[in-house]
């Protein structure tokens, strides 16, 4: 395997020219890091990034013309599957829900410290999604008021690797338990995903926890 195959590669959707240059000079220094693109815009980044195919997206809520919430919806409905990392200057509870509803997995406060920035790229390319309980708590509150669908859809290796998902560990974690690999392990919560009509973790563990129990504790 090529040295830039374990790179994480990342794209940068931030309209601050200053903000955007310092986050990618951030992640080029990193060893294990690669910015792979800089767009100012929503409109730019939505013609560019599914071709660009990152593993992760730093998207910034207030750009000029469409929002980062509205280019998140568009990107994950055109189907690209990078790990969305929202940044935000404040915490507004309704924005960063609607970020996370629409396909994001986290999100990040301005100004972010450099240590902080990287930690969380690697925390949600490894399948974690940083973010504070209260709003944790409101994503799985609305999603347990929708249609659960029905545990069959699922494989029963696929409600394993959702039940370890649903206990916050993250898609190494759940490799080494499950003594898979990590690809086996992403190519199974794509699979969930697409079976329980969701776009990110946080909508998987709201799906799962909206079954009485889980299903993972009936099998």
């Amino acid at each position: 395997m090529k040295t830039t195959d374990k790179l994480i590669r990342v794209a940068l959707v931030e309209d601050d020219v200053r903000i955007r240059r310092t986050l990618a000079l951030i992640l080029d220094s990193e060893p294990g890091c690669r910015c792979v693109g800089q767009y100012s815009s929503g409109e730019e980044a939505e013609q560019a990034i599914p071709a660009l195919d990152p593993q992760v997206i730093i998207m910034d809520v207030n750009l000029p013309g469409i929002n980062g919430v509205e280019c998140v919806r568009r990107l994950v409905s055109k189907g690209v599957g990078a790990h969305i990392l929202m940044l935000t200057v404040h915490k507004d509870t309704d924005v960063i829900f609607d970020a996370l509803s629409a396909g994001a997995s986290g999100y990040l406060v301005k100004p972010v410290q450099a240590d902080s920035f990287l930690a969380a790229v690697r925390d949600i390319h490894g399948g974690g999604a940083p973010m504070t309980s209260s709003i944790a708590r409101k994503v799985v509150q609305a999603f347990q008021r929708t249609p659960v669908p029905s545990e069959e859809a699922l494989s029963d290796r696929e409600k394993e690797v959702l039940t370890w998902l649903a206990k916050g560990h993250a898609y190494k974690e759940i490799a080494d338990e499950l003594k898979i690999s990590y690809r086996t392990v992403h190519t199974h919560i794509e699979r969930i995903y697409k079976k329980l009509h969701v776009n990110s973790r946080a909508q998987a563990v709201a799906q799962y926890k909206g079954a009485v129990g889980g299903w993972g504790s009936r099998q």
